[in-house]
Order: structure tokens, then sequence, then C-alpha cells
């Protein structure tokens, strides 16, 4: 007797032609259902496998860490408490996941696999003895500002070292020390005591001084979102990038309603930017733009848009400051060139992926550099005497062993594949990273630092309390002294947060909006047109960083609602433009705090000022400080009462309104004679 065979059958292929009958009616009907039944417990099936593996029943795609005592299901640390424990699962409790690895531990050290994942491969735990014992002498010698003469003639007599072995003699060391990934013993780095990362704008150094993590495990993880700093061939080509996007009128031409063909104009103003650089690199490079563009072929010079593309996303993420009327416009029009329509008429793409020091040096095969210990001296921000380094004779030496460092690592992981050079490109974008975080993510740690030294949370008496009332000078939340500075404290701990993995949030962004599986829609957003997009990666992380704000701050005041993808924040562009602009607005108000002592003391007139008005100096500063944790903090400056609030934008918001109101404050005086010129970033003078 035949078996009868459905369409879901027949499609996954479970039956032979020999078995096949046609079927209508309600045995056909029968046998769906059936099969149905059979998909639903696969699926069942396949999501018990799944947690049996360890995996996040929310997400599906991290490791489950926590289990909930009341559901039995196990959740990553981030869903189970952002999603899960909402409404009536609010008081559900967590036990941790003990972890089978024979210690109980979350991680094992292992050995960094170099030729990617799943490999198999042999590399030395110690490659070079001599070499190592020179970092750590280096280290040592690197530990204070006074040692920078004895960590100069270290790097001198390390070169010297160097040199001296290349005759081969250490090959059989190296070889006797190789092991596999599986037999790598778990060994315990520790650095010297001269170990100092408190440039290195990291919450992982107490760690590493500590002795609990190696130097190169911090380094690897923060290389991958390190851009690299431009060449100056690539800034010329970065120049003609800015000048085609600055005659360019593609969003007033394209973000609009109209009724003709959007693809076409898409298509159409594409084509028309491309020929501008086309144009302009031409002009400045005849040679160059012959051979790039003789044919005329868009198509055959794909590789070259796609690098030009790529250097003007590089460099506006290791300078936030730069592009700031044409990086907008650059990413829409990336973000329109993903859309298929576009993408079959134009046959190539324009975006690939960001060059990182991680990925440059994993390509040249030179990853070794990030484990070596010199590696800190290397990268080491060197500081002003003004900005609280040396003297001048110290920060001297301290530039020249830095030099030397950067000598010594070239040279001793040079291979075929990367330079000297190319690594010492490297070098320098790490150290890049170290003055993006001084500059930006340091502010908040100095705000952090007046709240908690100036302001009790039990004591807010008198006319520096920290207390406002809802209706009350644009106030639109109640809080008492204790609740606003726990407000405040856990506003600025989030961006203090949220630009420590600044580069790691603009990454995951901008793969959210040149991502060709997530498309956005033009809506009006109230404040006109804007493209609706959903940002899923970079709405993951900032729910990561809001839940270790809130377990350094200990609980939360106020909504943790993150806005992205609707009217408030339209798209990941909108939402990380806006936490670019958080060391405009901190860093005039420390600067001015960090001048009001230094104007006092050498002028007699602005002393007498600072008496008869704010009753001295550090009256003054309490007055300032007041002031910006009350009212930066209010939930003011939306359009309506209901947008505006305690959510994670709101605070921003606040800060905003607080800016545009500093004219009317009675100490707006004292922000212009130490320099201030306005909350935009441009023009302040040091």
């Amino acid at each position: 007797m035949s078996k009868i065979a459905s369409l879901s059958r027949i499609l996954d292929d479970e039956t032979e032609d020999s078995d096949l009958v046609m079927v209508d009616g309600a045995d056909a009907l029968a046998a769906e259902e059936e099969d149905d039944e059979k998909d639903r417990q696969r699926e069942t099936e396949r999501e018990h496998a799944r947690q049996r593996a360890g995996f996040c029943v929310e997400c599906e795609d991290q490791p489950a860490s926590l289990l909930c005592k009341t559901c039995a299901d196990a959740f990553c640390e981030v869903c189970f408490h952002s999603q899960h424990r909402k409404g009536s699962r609010k008081q559900h409790l967590s036990t941790p996941i003990p972890h089978d690895d024979g210690k109980n531990e979350l991680k094992k050290p292992r050995a960094v696999n170099r030729t990617g994942a799943g490999a198999s491969v042999r590399i030395p735990l110690n490659p070079d003895k001599k070499s190592a014992n020179n970092s750590n002498a280096l280290l040592n010698a690197s530990a204070s500002s006074t040692n920078a003469a004895a960590l100069l003639s270290s790097l001198k007599n390390a070169a010297e070292v160097d040199s001296d072995d290349e005759d081969g003699e250490e090959e059989e060391e190296d070889d006797a020390e190789m092991l596999d990934e599986d037999e790598a013993p778990a060994k315990k780095s520790k650095p010297s005591k001269g170990l100092d990362l408190s440039l290195t704008g990291t919450d992982v150094a107490n760690n590493v001084a500590g002795g609990k993590v190696k130097v190169g495990d911090w380094y690897i993880d923060r290389a991958k979102y390190i851009p690299v700093r431009l060449t100056l061939s690539e800034r010329k080509y970065l120049r003609l990038l800015e000048a085609a996007l600055n005659v360019s009128e593609y969003t007033d031409k394209i973000d609009i309603l109209s009724y003709a063909n959007k693809t076409r104009r898409q298509v159409a103003q594409i084509q028309e930017l491309c020929a501008i650089i086309s144009g302009l690199v031409l002009a400045s490079d005849y040679k160059t733009g012959q051979n790039l563009f003789k044919e005329r072929n868009f198509e055959d010079n794909a590789e070259f848009f796609r690098d030009i593309f790529e250097l003007g996303r590089r460099h506006k993420i290791m300078n936030p400051e730069k592009m700031r009327n044409v990086y907008g416009k650059l990413i829409y029009i990336l973000q329109d060139s993903q859309i298929p329509e576009v993408k079959d008429m134009l046959s190539f793409s324009l975006v690939s992926p960001i060059k990182t020091v991680y990925h440059v040096l994993q390509a040249g095969g030179a990853l070794d550099v990030l484990e070596d210990d010199l590696i800190v001296a290397a990268t080491k921000e060197i500081l002003s005497t003004r900005e609280g380094g040396g003297s001048r004779m110290q920060i001297k030496n301290e530039i020249k062993a830095k030099e030397r460092a950067i000598e010594v690592l070239g040279q001793r992981y040079a291979t075929k594949e990367i330079s000297a050079d190319g690594i010492k490109q490297c070098l320098y974008s790490i150290g890049d990273n170290h003055a993006f975080l001084r500059t930006n993510r340091d502010p908040c740690d100095k705000m952090i630092g007046y709240l908690k030294d100036n302001f009790k949370p039990d004591k807010g008496e008198g006319a520096f309390s920290l207390a406002i009332h809802a209706g009350r000078e644009g106030a639109r939340l109640s809080h008492d002294h204790k609740k606003q500075y726990n407000y405040a404290l856990q506003s600025l701990t989030l961006w203090r947060e949220i630009l420590h993995d600044m580069f790691m949030l603009w990454m995951l962004s901008e793969g959210d909006l040149l991502s060709d599986e997530n498309m956005y829609r033009l809506r009006d957003t109230g404040q006109g047109l804007n493209r609706m997009q959903a940002a899923p990666k970079a709405s993951r992380l900032m729910h990561t960083i809001l839940h270790r704000a809130q377990q350094k701050v200990g609980y939360w005041v106020g909504s943790s609602v993150i806005h992205m993808g609707d009217t408030n924040v339209p798209n990941a562009l909108m939402f990380i433009d806006k936490y670019t602009q958080i060391y405009r607005i901190l860093l005039p108000i420390v600067r001015c705090l960090e001048a009001i002592d230094e104007l006092s003391e050498n002028n007699g007139g602005i002393r007498r000022y600072f008496d008869s008005e704010f009753k001295g100096p550090e009256n003054l500063k309490m007055l300032i400080l007041s002031d910006f944790f009350r009212h930066a903090f209010d939930g003011s400056g939306a359009d309506n009462f209901f947008s505006a609030g305690s959510c994670i934008d709101g605070r921003l918001t606040s800060a905003w309104n607080w800016c545009s109101t500093i004219e009317k404050k009675n100490y707006f005086p004292v922000f212009l004679l130490s320099g201030f010129v306005g909350f935009d970033g441009e023009g302040f003078s040091s």
C-alpha cells in the first residue's frame, strides 16, 4: 500500500519516488497537520538542546550564566536583568550556573590561536627569553617619569641584544617550548611592579597590575576595535572625499517625498559622487587618475571606492570632532548602496570592513607584539607639565624612550607580510586610543570626583543642596538631595562607561546602519523626515553597558529605557552622535573649574571680583557645581512633558538644555575668563 506524501514531506525529501501518490481533501489535511506537529516537536527538541548546551533562552547566542529560580530557565546576565525581570517577573531571583571545567572557573587560560578559529597550532609560550627579560627590565625602568633615562638605556641594550640573536642559537630552545594549544599550561602572569596602565584607559588595569590577567589579554581585546591611523597618502584621499561630500546634495534629493523612482535617483546620485571623486583624483594626481579611470568604468574601480569610503569612516571614529558636516551624508550614501535593488544596478558594493589594529597585525602575522610587555612603554601617552606630566627634561626623556620602544618592537616583530613601519603605525594607533579616552572619558571621571568630594548624599542643607522640584526653574523631576546626588552620579557613571567602549559601540552602530538585511523606513518623527531603523547590535551592547553602570552605583534612580530605532532616536547614527557630545559639555566645565584658582592667584582684580560677587574662589566652584548637578539632570529640555524625564537619553537632553542657558547664569563671565567660547568644541583656547 502506497504512503500518502504531503507537500512538506516532498520538499523535505523524506519520501522515495515509489512511495508518492497524490492526495487531496481530508487525508491531505491530516497529513499536513501531522507534519506540522512533527516540526513543532523538532523545534522544541532543538530549543531544549540549545538550553542544555548552555545558551541563553532569550537571545540564544550568549552562554547562560544565571538560572532563574522561579522559571528554571537559563539566561545570560544581560538578558536576565534587562529582559526577564520585568512586570510580574520583577521579583524573580537567580543563582549562578556552575561551569564544569574542573575548577569551576568561568574561563580557562589558553594560548592564543594565531591562524583562526578551531585551528590547532603550535606556538611558543616564551619565544625569546632574552627579549622577555629585556621587556621586564624596560617595564621596571618605565615605572615613573624619573626613570625615563634608565628606560632609554635599557632600550638601547635591548636593541643590541636583538641584533646579536640572529645566529639561530635560540631556535632549538623555541622548538623545545612549542606546545599545542590544548597542552598549554595555565600560567598566571605576574607583571613587573613598574607596570603602570593608568594612561591606557581600561578598567582591567587593576587586574593586570594585580597579576590576574596578562598585558596582552587587554591589548588583544581592545585592538579589535581600534582603527588604524591614516597614512600620509590616505590623508590626501581623505581631503578629496570631504571635498566631494561637501558639494554633494545627496540627502536633499533622496530623503524627500517624491513620486519619481527612488532607486534610480539613489543610483544616479551615487554614480555622480563617484564621478566627482574620480575627477578630483585625476586633477590632483594625473597619472594615478589616468590609470584608474581610463576605461571610465565604476565596476573596475570598486575596490578603490571602497577604500576611499572606508578611510573616511575610520578617520571619523578616531576623531569625532572631524567631518561633522559630511559624515552623516557619507553613512546615508553607504546605507543606500546596501539596498539590494541599488546594489544590483551599481553592480558593486561600496562598503568594506573597518581596518583595525588587530586585523592588520593578524594579517601580517605579528599579533605577538600585543603580548610584549614593552608595548606599555611604546603606547604610553606623554603628558605636558600643565596636564600633569613631569618637567621639560623628564618629558623629553620619556619621548625618546617611547620612540625607542616603538623602534625595538617594529624591528622585533616585522615579517614579510608587515613591515616595521606597519607595526609602528599600529602602535601609534593604540596611543591615539589612549589620547581619545583621556580627552573624552576623563572629564566624566573628574566630574564624578567633584561630586563625591564636595557633596555628601546625607548632607544637603543650605544654598548648595541638590534638591529639585518639578515646575521650579524649569525642572520636570522632583528629587530630594540624596536622590538627586545618586541620579547625577549614576548618569555620569553611565556616560563614563559609554565613552570607555565608544569605539566598539561605534563599529557596532555602523554594522547596524550598513547591514544589507536591516533596511530603514523614511518616517516623520516630529522633527522632519528621518530614517528609522532598528539597531540590534548597538542596543545589546548598550544594555550591557547600562547593566555594568548599574552594578557600579548599586541601584538605579529613574527609568532605564534606551531609545533606539524609535521617534526619539530614529537610528544608530543619531544615537552615536548624541554621545560624542558628552565631552563637549563636560570639558569646558572642567577647564573652567581648574582655571579659577590660577585666575585668582595671578590677577588681583579678578580675585576681588571673585570675593565680592561669589564670596571667594571655593564658593564660586561650589556654585557652578551645584547648579550643574541640579539643572543638568532635572528632566528638562524636551518639546513636551511626556518626552522629558529620567530615561537614558533624557539625561543627556537635560544637560544640553543646561548648556543652552549658560549665558543667563551669573557666573558666565567666569567661563569667559577661562577661555570658554561655546560648547560646540571649536575655538576653545587652551
